[in-house]
């Protein structure tokens, strides 16, 4: 479907509503529970208005960034979301193409529908970064993030908050499994790659400590973020044990519902922090105004997540470059209209009701 008439992220959901099965939809659309955290990630962003400056002389603008020394065209990045190729064929591949053409960064998923190295065939070594979900079995994860580290992923995402799997109301009534011939394709050789039994995986580890992070620091070179923390107190422990950055999040409402949402944790985390890591936030990014938002809180960059799920199934790769085309027109507007150069330019003082709690945590 030619998604080129769509002129904005919201418009994309109701058609994939339409073209995906029902349970297939309810996987990637709803959260646990009541779907409040789902609701709110969305909501919070839309309590929270710009102070823009005037006659600024930004006729031209940059979006760049760095993060770990690694240049992205702009401060977006591809959140991990599991079983891509459900949505449309060419699954996580042609998200990686995508995002890559466009100087972003994806996170693949431990739970891609695709091999590590075949998501990797034809991107940049510089535009993948690899999210694990730790095995109970530490060799066969070592082996893992090593596999990641040779086909050139560039940095290793641990995911914290899915020691069990939320209560996920909707998967449970549309009695979710991975559609055949569809595999887990990155699971351990003996592991169990189909179906529900990959959904529910008893791989991965139930028992998680902050050691853990000094554990996968010990077998990777590469940085090391801790994604799924929600607390300042949480946040200055990752980095006391070795964590080169903190991705801000609720896991997209699909784990603890009624938990806080990220751009409303950022500020305590940025603040906890003070600078000793780089920050990310993912969690109801649907406007270039979010992404403002999110960096005059002191976040380095955001994820983006179900309207890329939305527009690859609508449209495949051209789909999911056409969500990310109007999320990055939609920040260069909302920059030029904040009378912002660059985004060093973005601070906290464009935030309604800024105050000195948003200044030291963006010091």
């Amino acid at each position: 479907m030619d998604t080129s008439h769509l002129l904005n992220l919201r418009e994309y959901e109701p058609l994939a509503r339409e073209k995906l099965s029902r349970m297939i939809f309810d996987y990637y659309a709803n959260g646990a529970n009541d779907d409040l955290t789902v609701r709110e990630n969305e909501a919070a962003f839309q309590r929270i208005f710009l102070r823009p400056r005037m006659m600024a002389g930004n006729a031209a603008r940059s979006m760049n960034v760095s993060i770990f020394g690694q240049p992205m065209n702009a401060p977006i990045l591809i959140a991990p979301m599991a079983y891509m190729m459900m949505a449309h064929p060419d699954g996580e591949a042609a998200v990686a193409r995508a995002a890559a053409a466009r100087g972003l960064n994806m996170v693949v998923s431990t739970s891609a529908t695709m091999a590590l190295e075949d998501i990797a065939t034809g991107v940049p070594e510089g535009a993948r970064w690899f999210q694990l979900y730790l095995y109970k079995d530490r060799a066969a994860a070592r082996d893992l993030v090593q596999l990641a580290e040779v086909v050139g992923y560039k940095a290793i995402v641990l995911t914290v908050d899915r020691p069990y799997l939320g209560y996920r109301e909707a998967d449970i009534r549309n009695n979710f499994g991975l559609p055949p011939p569809l595999e887990v394709k990155n699971l351990p050789p003996d592991a169990t790659r189909d179906g529900l039994a990959a959904y529910v995986s008893p791989l991965f580890e139930d028992n998680l400590r902050w050691s853990d992070v000094e554990w996968l620091k010990s077998v990777t070179g590469l940085p090391v973020l801790v994604k799924g923390l929600l607390r300042g107190d949480d946040a200055r422990l990752a980095v006391d044990h070795g964590a080169d950055g903190i991705i801000v999040s609720n896991h997209g409402g699909r784990q603890l519902d009624t938990a806080i949402s990220g751009i409303n944790a950022l500020p305590e985390v940025v603040e906890a922090v003070d600078g000793a890591a780089e920050i990310l936030v993912d969690g109801g990014i649907r406007r270039g105004t979010d992404v403002i938002k999110a960096l005059a809180y002191g976040a380095k960059a955001v994820l983006l997540g179900r309207p890329v799920l939305w527009g690859l199934a609508l449209d495949g790769e051209a789909g999911v470059g056409r969500v990310l085309d109007l999320l990055l027109q939609e920040l260069d507007l909302a920059l030029a209209l904040c009378g912002c150069r660059s985004l060093a330019d973005v601070t906290p003082d464009l935030l309604a009701g800024y105050s000195p709690i948003q200044e030291r945590a963006v010091r």
